[in-house]
């Protein structure tokens, strides 16, 4: 485990100087903007980027005449069959580990019996009761630098989905000009997953450390047990991304926003992987509001939105929410690639 590190408390985005090195290097901090508390419409906000200087607010807009899809249930667009099909493989190959929250529950309830205003499945004429057992919540986004296709990362962003937390990705593709030296200038090489929890003080390296770190200090100290077997979970993780050919690996040029986006997804979701390998090539920072089978966070974007679905995009820098995963990842590539 490394030391404790102290984030500094300046903006989003700074340039600061590094005793090691004569070059200037990025800074970021680990902050995020408040979820709204409700919302009826899917578009876009207005008068909520007031933070955002107005050389920003002109050089990231959404494209031309750009309107947000309508949410559509089940449904794959036809020429994204393929790459929703590569990535559902991980749902094999890992057993679905990643799409339930830790102490999932479920019961069937008649449907007149059920709050009208409560996310539920809706099954011959019965709802879906979902519940989980909840550890402790962080107060500050836990931060992890890592990238898609790597098979370590992958087992630590299972657990973040298990233990339903919040996390801010740092994206670290090959190449990528940013976040990959800040973890050198931070923990003493390029290493990944690599974390940082502000609420404690505590950075590492190692996924298994870092797996039972969070445990024990957000969950109920147990390590679910697909992703404790050691070499086995490490090659299943492996074979889970094979349908996916290294996507969410390699960077590619892009805009570096002053806040990061914010996307409601969770590990075990074909779709939500989509959108992630994009946000990772793109080096886009992101906070992830993990949001499992048995996560309270449904019954948060429902009353947000007047629907659930994932992903779900909340970009803070153009105003756009929308849904569909085809769409966002059309939407990041038009908005931040060069």
């Amino acid at each position: 485990m490394a030391a404790a590190l102290n984030l500094s408390s300046t903006p989003f985005l700074r340039q600061i100087s590094s005793t090691k090195t004569p070059k200037a290097s990025m800074s970021v901090r680990a902050t995020s903007r408040p979820s709204e508390n409700s919302s009826t419409s899917v578009g876009t906000k207005e008068n909520e980027n007031q933070g955002l200087s107005s050389s920003s607010s002109s050089l990231f807009s959404p494209p031309p005449n750009f309107k947000p899809p309508e949410p559509k249930r089940f449904g794959v667009r036809p020429d994204k069959f393929l790459d929703v099909l590569g990535a559902s493989l991980s749902l094999v190959f890992r057993l679905g580990t990643g799409i339930f929250v830790n102490g999932y529950s479920a019961s069937l309830v008649p449907k007149n019996d059920f709050p009208p205003d409560k996310y539920a499945l809706e099954i011959a004429g019965f709802k879906v009761k979902e519940t989980s057992k909840l550890g402790p919540r962080p107060e500050k986004p836990i931060e992890i630098y890592e990238f898609e296709s790597c098979p370590f990362c992958r087992k630590v962003r299972e657990i973040v989905a298990v233990l339903d937390l919040d996390i801010l990705f740092y994206p670290c593709p090959r190449n990528g000009p940013n976040f990959r030296p800040k973890v050198l200038q931070m923990g003493g090489k390029q290493q990944f997953p690599y974390m940082v929890d502000p609420n404690t003080g505590v950075s590492m390296y190692e996924s298994d450390d870092i797996i039972k770190y969070l445990v024990q200090n957000y969950g109920d100290g147990n390590v679910p047990l697909f992703l404790s077997l050691g070499l086995l979970t490490t090659l299943s993780e492996g074979f889970a991304m094979i349908g996916r050919l290294g996507r969410g690996s390699i960077y590619k040029p892009s805009k570096l926003p002053p806040a990061p986006l914010e996307i409601w997804a969770y590990e075990g979701s074909p779709f939500c992987k989509l959108v992630r390998e994009v946000l990772v090539e793109l080096e886009l920072p992101h906070l992830v509001r993990c949001c499992a089978r048995g996560s309270p966070k449904r019954q948060q974007l429902y009353e947000k939105e007047g629907h659930f679905q994932v992903p779900y995009l909340d970009d803070p820098n153009t105003g756009v929410r929308m849904f569909e995963s085809a769409e966002i990842v059309e939407y990041l590539q038009a908005t931040y690639a060069l």
